[in-house]
């Protein structure tokens, strides 16, 4: 016995735009997590995502982060392979939402869990000023190129 022919609504343009906006940004937070963990937790050993504990609740810690990067790629791939299939990628939209996740994250990073909350710093045992201006400079400048270039793509751009 044939299964019945899957019928599916076509995507709205908008619904496409907002698809690819949603796959870059999950995929720009995915990425900056891996990166900042394998960098700056396993290769730098500057410190884990939960330092004010135990060495073993850090690495727990960093264990978690590194399955949220995961998951979130692999979600915005799965969202990207969608797309794709739809012939509705919409590369200058989808570019921006990585800029704007990575800049975002990065910020919060900067900002939520290593001020507000005291997670962790970036390194310790030097003067954390030139650290935290670069790394929040830095996120502000990806954060605002990605935002530049969602208002430069408009709705429904295909180039």
């Amino acid at each position: 016995m044939s299964m019945p022919a899957r019928t599916e609504r076509p995507a709205s343009p908008a619904g496409l735009a907002n698809r690819n906006l949603l796959s870059g940004l999950l995929l720009g937070i995915g990425l900056v997590a891996f990166i900042d963990e394998a960098v700056f937790h396993q290769i730098l050993h500057w410190h884990h995502f939960y330092d004010r504990s135990t060495t073993n609740a850090g690495l727990v810690s960093d264990g978690l982060f590194h399955a949220f990067s995961f998951f979130a790629t692999v979600a915005a791939l799965f969202l990207f392979a969608d797309l794709r299939r739809r012939d509705g990628v919409q590369p200058r939209r989808w570019l921006a939402g990585i800029l704007i996740g990575v800049g975002a994250f990065q910020l919060y990073d900067g900002l939520v869990q290593h001020k507000l909350l005291g997670l962790h710093e970036i390194r310790y045992g030097v003067d954390l000023l030139p650290y935290d201006l670069g790394w929040n400079v830095a996120a502000l400048a990806v954060l605002g190129a990605g935002l530049a270039l969602l208002l430069r793509s408009g709705r429904t751009d295909r180039a």
